[in-house]
């Protein structure tokens, strides 16, 4: 039995980015969310900003409660699936912590810190060991998932995002087990709707104690979020083949067919070529390489098509929108500045190229395909996660030829 290709896109409001739950609006969620209907897509992943769901870590607001089942309900009268994020955590550059959470050693990777809307010099507790932070973290899933378990805008638990960018635990074992922990509680909830857990290619290129292998062991629905623009494996930042390897990859890995839960590319002005950005931010100079966006267009069309080829489950742009001029002054846009320009809308609310390539690609009706003999890679999880990165370019190697010899 065929099982459609699902396409959806990963939301921020416009006008709002991060700050939508401090200054929600149901008429501003409702438009935009009939734009995303009528291009076709099916699906809206959204986040619970962590300092705005829970202000302590033995209360959940109220007031982002009833916003969430607003959203879902705009969501569920448009025929909108919602792919609901937990414990965010780490997103668009930032890492943002709840005050609570504040005390701990400063993060490794050295991103900025942001907690009640401001850039903070401190770290934070572990929030796989931390024992006030996991107490949280079940009041939260048990808020959450009790109260909306039955909504039917509710397609897929997450419990992430990217979210060793946030913090590691100690090694795969103890990963492996907050996956499992958390997921159970889901499921002990909410027995109809799968659970995910929101990886990238971080956890590909490094074994950060959140491998693909026991994280999607332990969920429903295998995902990935994958960028040609930051990982050119053949110097191409508009490699195609990228983001379809990196569902190979995961799910030769794991066992398990894989749903591209984001990919894009920051876009440059109408009109502009590609090119590449420098400024100065908070950890130095910044490069960043911004698509013209006909070439963001052409390479959206071709991912698209490869993704099919390959066996994914959908795909899921990022991002909606870009952000509006206000924003720029405040995280993540500030420090991030690329951040400003993934979306499918430009700032003023209209339209770009590849919002077309979407609506076109979705009115074909795509259909999940067999996942072919050149993706399904041969590679032991064991093995690969001692030298991740040599595996990467041996097996991209071997899956181009088997790609071009198909």
């Amino acid at each position: 039995m065929s099982q459609p290709f699902v396409l959806g896109v990963n939301y921020w409001p416009r006008q709002k980015a991060m700050y939508w739950w401090q200054a929600f609006d149901a008429g501003e969620v409702r438009e935009e969310f009939t734009l995303i209907k009528e291009l076709g897509l099916s699906v809206v992943r959204i986040f619970l900003l962590w300092e705005d769901f829970q202000p302590s870590p033995d209360s959940v607001s109220s007031q982002c409660l009833q916003n969430l089942e607003m959203v879902c309900d705009i969501a569920a009268g448009l025929g909108l699936g919602l792919d609901i994020t937990f414990f965010t955590g780490h997103m668009s550059g930032p890492n943002w912590a709840p005050a609570w959470l504040l005390g701990g050693p400063r993060p490794p990777s050295k991103r900025q810190v942001v907690s009640q809307g401001r850039v903070v010099r401190k770290g934070y507790r572990n929030p796989y060991h931390d024992p006030v932070a996991l107490q949280a973290e079940r009041l939260l899933l048990n808020r959450v998932v009790g109260r909306l378990k039955h909504h039917p805008a509710v397609w897929m638990w997450n419990l992430g995002n990217e979210p060793d960018l946030f913090a590691w635990p100690k090694d795969a074992a103890s990963g492996r087990a907050w996956v499992r922990e958390m997921t159970g509680l889901i499921h002990a909830l909410d027995p109809h709707h799968p659970v995910t857990c929101g990886l990238h290619a971080g956890n590909l290129a490094q074994d950060n104690g959140l491998r693909v292998n026991d994280v999607f062991a332990e969920v429903d629905v295998a995902v990935m979020h994958s960028y040609s623009i930051y990982t050119p494996l053949r110097g191409d930042r508009l490699d195609a083949d990228v983001v379809p390897f990196s569902c190979a990859l995961t799910s030769s890995l794991c066992g398990k067919p894989v749903l591209m839960e984001e990919f894009g590319a920051c876009t440059a002005a109408p009109g502009k070529p590609s090119y590449d950005w420098e400024w100065s931010g908070y950890n130095g100079p910044r490069f960043q390489f911004m698509a013209s966006e006909e070439d963001f267009a052409a390479y959206l069309k071709a991912s698209l098509s490869k993704l099919v080829q390959v066996g994914a489950l959908g795909a899921m742009v990022w991002c909606f929108a870009d952000y509006i001029p206000e924003l720029w002054g405040v995280p993540p846009c500030k420090e991030s500045r690329h951040e400003r320009f993934f979306g499918l809308v430009r700032p003023d609310g209209s339209l770009k190229p590849h919002a077309q390539v979407l609506k076109e690609f979705a009115a074909s009706q795509p259909q999940v395909q067999p996942i072919p003999d050149y993706a399904r890679l041969q590679v032991l999880p064991e093995a690969y996660y001692r030298d991740p990165i040599g595996h990467v370019m041996q097996l991209y190697s071997q899956y181009l030829e088997g790609l071009n010899a198909g």
